[in-house]
């Protein structure tokens, strides 16, 4: 859904833009969520003039801000005032000199985003690869997960405890817009690595606490858990918060370990939970007030993986009167 703004706004976007470095950022923006210092290292300019032209754009709808800890990213947001500056860039001469040499200068940061992330990665890989071993392939998980929201119409996704982003980037063909949160700021920058390689513009990802989603009440057709609640210390409040930010009529799936007793994964992968039983997570459903749906088990060895499905009660027009 294409938001259409306002006239004052349409006025508003149009002079924002009407600048050549504010234009220039908004090119780059619209590629990517970028700090303060990499649209700084990216235009050659100076910081405080940066961060002017960021204001106005801001001010102006056409980008979006927000913070991780001690960091803020810039955005091309979903909003109608970005929408708008989103169209305006399709005039724009991609063989432009300044462009050219942004597009450099953004390529060499990018390279160094992917080898921080590479980094990271090296350092972790090995106690993931050990875990994957004892369960069914991830592929298998995913297909079994698309099956699952393949049907639906999907404004807005949510993945929360994104991870490496790989949920955003299975589900960004099928949605508008999708949004993954996760409180690690590592495994966030090697997320938005992996979005941007991917070439993945509809699709974002952002600092939060599955126990308090900055996400509004009923604003969000999908979300998903994916091997998030065996880290969590409360799994209950968890769906319970989710169920707020569900619409009525959305869905939502967790994906995770069924019961079992490898105590090793608790001291060794940080495992707070040794995975769940139905009944717990069917329980969990309906405190949340969310109908259970359908369930999928798919064995490996030794771990079984179970996708649990419930979905939000639409309200009908009686229950509305009543």
């Amino acid at each position: 859904m294409q938001l259409v703004p306002s006239f004052d706004q349409t006025l508003a976007v149009l002079r924002a833009v009407a600048e050549s470095t504010r234009l220039r950022l908004v090119f780059l923006c619209s590629h990517g969520e970028l700090t303060v210092t990499e649209l700084t290292e990216a235009l050659g300019i100076e910081q405080p003039q940066v961060s002017r032209h960021l204001k106005i754009l801001c001010d102006a709808g056409v980008l979006e801000r927000f913070r991780e800890g001690a960091w803020v990213f810039y955005s091309l947001g979903q909003g109608g005032g970005s929408s708008l500056a989103r169209n305006l860039l399709n005039f724009v001469p991609s063989d432009d000199a300044s462009l050219v040499l942004d597009r450099r200068r953004m390529a060499r940061i990018r390279r160094e985003r992917e080898q921080n992330a590479a980094k990271y990665f090296r350092e972790n890989a090995g106690r993931w690869d050990e875990l994957r071993r004892l369960y069914v392939a991830e592929a298998e998980v995913e297909n079994g997960l698309r099956k699952l929201f393949s049907s639906r119409r999907m404004r807005y996704f949510l993945d929360v405890g994104t991870g490496t982003g790989r949920m955003l980037e299975v589900f960004a063909p099928l949605c508008e817009c999708a949004v993954g949160i996760d409180i690690s700021l590592e495994m966030l920058a090697v997320a938005r690595v992996n979005l941007a390689r991917a070439g993945i513009e509809n699709c974002r990802v952002r600092r939060g606490d599955m126990y308090n989603l900055p996400q509004a009440s009923e604003s969000v057709d999908a979300v998903i858990f994916h091997q998030v609640l065996h880290y969590s210390d409360d799994p209950a409040m968890a769906i319970m918060e989710a169920a707020r930010v569900l619409a009525p009529g959305g869905i939502i799936a967790v994906a995770d370990f069924a019961s079992h007793q490898l105590e090793h994964l608790r001291s060794e992968h940080a495992h707070r939970r040794l995975g769940f039983r139905d009944r717990d997570v069917l329980a969990w459903f309906s405190d949340a007030g969310l109908d259970a749906t359908e369930s999928l088990r798919l064995g490996g060895n030794p771990l079984t993986v179970v996708i649990w499905a419930a979905e939000k009660k639409a309200v009908t027009s009686g229950e509305d009167n009543k």
